[in-house]
């Protein structure tokens, strides 16, 4: 008896002290942790915008990422005095935030070659007018989160390069994929490779954010260039992954493997869903004939639309009996061709006058011809309501293809009349009605009614291709800067095909789909299909959080303010979960900018959205020019970083 007493009492010891150095552990962990203090006791973590990984040498560190620059104040207690060098893995402002505190030491900063001027020249990425063609943007809409202060480069790392410091090598992956040049940082030790990998991959086979990896319209450049680097990080069987977020990854190979056939199914449902820019010239329209007006086509008795080879405009025109026209689209379709269509088509198809031309959605390709048929033909130009202020003034989003990115001189369209959702358009006696139809993007109509004894559905660029090739889902670019959340995209507008059910579709850029029955729901299972694989892809507890580059927001997000003024913002703030959220919101300006309040608490119910107004103060002295302001979210406790943006001219005055 007294010797399991004995025993007991030994046991309960081992515990106790277990415990009582588990503590001590989670008592630094609050500050620093070590993933592996046995294999590696001079590799310590510290977590704030991001995680940064210490390597210790002596009294003297290198730094992998910076996060906001905390951790600088902390390192004296894992006994580090001084900073020689920062390493980052990518430019993203979460990373690099902190760097001003750097300012007056001796540290060094290495980054990757190819993201070198992101880091230096932040505000060239940045513009009051932007074009379809800028660098790092989707048609316009920036993808690259450049700090709002420029950080100075000491080295910048080509792919391949090593890099040498006090005895231990370092050699330098290009990885890009969450950012176009991301960079890991493989360092050789006894027991293994050390991966510093950036956000390559997550815990889980997950990805860190969407919106960072969609470098196209639609197609799957960032999709290639991850799975062809956790390829190669994968190539060096890690002993230890050591991303940018979320926990250390011990032998990742498994979830590299994972992670690599995840994109590769991702990447099927991405890409769009018929044979672009192949063989959908020979699909685009098997249904409408030749006029007598060179290059319009008739596809029913009173609707027409132009035609030609490699040739996708947006142009339909309705003609009733009593010769007056409705259009659906006018775009990137030259005025003299106009010109002459609408003359030949007065001459031969009895057009008296165009009344109306409707945009299908906001994208400038499809109405830029519109201020042109107004002044000349007298054109009327209405849309749906929730299209006015992003077509009027694009410049307060930082959406993808606005009207000014085509550089034709127009900023923004004005409409004569604006619709409800679901409004009834009895015109010229066909009874026609303008419903909310989302998809490629949220800001979207589609016109519907029966015409020449068919139900047409005009649904501008949501879907296109043969509806009678069952290997097409039809659906067109999947892209997150359109605003175009699944469940508020294209889900609610395959679900509303589904409910119509039309018997033609005239899609944008001349596509004529007929018995389009089974191709919408093909149409309609993959918008489930492409919601659940984001919820599989991204981390975060809602897949909204990590897909939309929206969930906060200034609006107007480009502004112009003058030295020694001041303008107002609003900001947009959203809640996606289904419980109350807080969310605190920090604004950072550079020097010159005086933001009031500086900080905004905010306490969201459950799937809701707030706005907070700020005020935006140019000193009498700012520095003419583009400036950055960004914003440093906390979210439910969870210290996001300074995610989002917004851009504030400030002219220069006298001569």
């Amino acid at each position: 008896m007294r010797k399991n007493l004995m025993n007991h009492f030994r046991l309960v010891t081992v515990v106790v002290l277990t415990l009582a150095t588990w503590t001590t552990r989670q008592a630094v962990a609050a500050e620093f942790s070590q993933p592996d203090s046995v294999a590696h006791p001079n590799v310590f973590l510290w977590t704030d915008t991001c995680n940064v990984w210490v390597l210790r040498d002596g009294d003297a560190a290198l730094l992998i990422d910076l996060g906001d620059g905390s951790v600088l104040e902390q390192l004296p207690k894992i006994g580090v005095k001084r900073v020689e060098w920062v390493l980052f893995t990518h430019h993203h402002r979460e990373q690099c935030q902190g760097a001003p505190r750097l300012a007056g030491s001796e540290t060094k900063i290495g980054a990757p070659a190819a993201e070198r001027a992101l880091f230096e020249k932040p505000t060239d990425f940045r513009k009051m007018q932007v074009r379809l063609q800028d660098p790092f943007t989707i048609h316009g809409a920036s993808f690259v989160r450049p700090p709002i202060r420029p950080i100075a480069i000491d080295r910048a790392f080509e792919k391949m390069d090593t890099f040498q410091w006090r005895g231990h090598e370092f050699w330098c992956i290009d990885t890009k994929g969450s950012s176009p040049g991301a960079m890991s940082y493989l360092l050789r030790t006894k027991s293994g490779w050390l991966a510093f990998s950036g956000d390559v991959m997550l815990e889980g086979a997950k990805l860190h954010t969407w919106f960072d990896s969609e470098w196209d319209y639609g197609f799957a450049a960032g999709v290639w260039a991850l799975a062809n680097s956790a390829g190669q990080v994968a190539g060096y069987d890690p002993e230890w992954l050591l991303p940018s977020h979320g926990p250390a990854i011990r032998r990742p190979a498994k979830q590299l493997s994972a992670f690599q056939d995840k994109l590769r199914r991702f990447e099927k449902l991405l890409i769009r869903g018929y044979p672009v820019s192949t063989f959908s010239g020979a699909a685009q329209d098997r249904l409408s004939r030749p006029t007598k007006v060179p290059h319009v086509w008739q596809v029913s008795p009173h609707v027409y639309k132009f035609r030609g080879p490699d040739y996708y405009p947006n142009f339909y025109l309705i003609i009733a009996d009593s010769g007056r026209g409705l259009a659906i689209d006018c775009g990137l379709i030259k005025p003299e061709v106009l010109d002459q269509a609408i003359v030949g088509m007065r001459e031969h198809l009895g057009l008296k006058g165009i009344d109306a031309m409707v945009p299908t959605h906001m994208h400038g390709d499809h109405f830029l011809q519109g201020p042109h048929l107004r002044e000349k033909w007298g054109t009327e130009l209405w849309a749906l309501d929730r299209m006015s202020n992003v077509c009027e003034h694009p410049e307060w989003f930082d959406y993808a293809a606005p009207i000014q990115s085509y550089g034709k001189g127009i900023d923004g369209v004005r409409f004569n009349r604006l619709f409800k959702d679901g409004e009834k358009l009895n015109w010229e006696g066909f009874e026609l009605t303008v419903d909310w139809m989302p998809g490629q993007t949220e800001f979207a109509l589609c016109v519907q009614g029966v015409i020449d004894g068919k139900r047409i559905a005009f649904t501008g660029d949501n879907l296109f291709g043969d509806p009678s090739d069952p290997a097409q889902t039809g659906h067109e670019a999947m892209v997150a800067h359109n605003s175009a959340i699944l469940e508020e995209g294209y889900i609610v507008g395959s679900e509303y095909l589904a409910r119509i059910k039309p018997d033609l579709l005239l899609g944008g850029h001349s596509y004529v789909m007929p018995e389009p029955a089974a191709f919408i729901e093909r149409y309609r299972r993959w918008s489930y299909d492409m919601r659940d694989a984001f919820r599989d892809l991204i981390r975060e507890e809602d897949y909204r959080y990590g897909f939309d580059p929206f969930w906060v927001r200034a609006q107007p997000y480009r502004s112009t303010v003058r030295a020694g003024e001041s303008i107002e913002l609003t900001l947009h703030v959203r809640n996606f979960l289904k419980r109350e959220q807080t969310q605190r919101i920090e604004i950072h300006a550079p020097p010159g900018l005086v933001i009031e309040p500086a900080t905004i608490e905010l306490r969201l119910p459950a799937e809701s959205r707030q706005q907070s107004r700020i005020r935006v103060r140019a000193a009498p002295d700012t520095r003419p020019g583009v400036q950055l302001i960004a914003f440093d979210i906390t979210r439910d406790g969870h210290r996001c970083g300074e995610l989002f943006d917004a851009i504030v001219e400030i002219p220069k005055t006298g001569p």
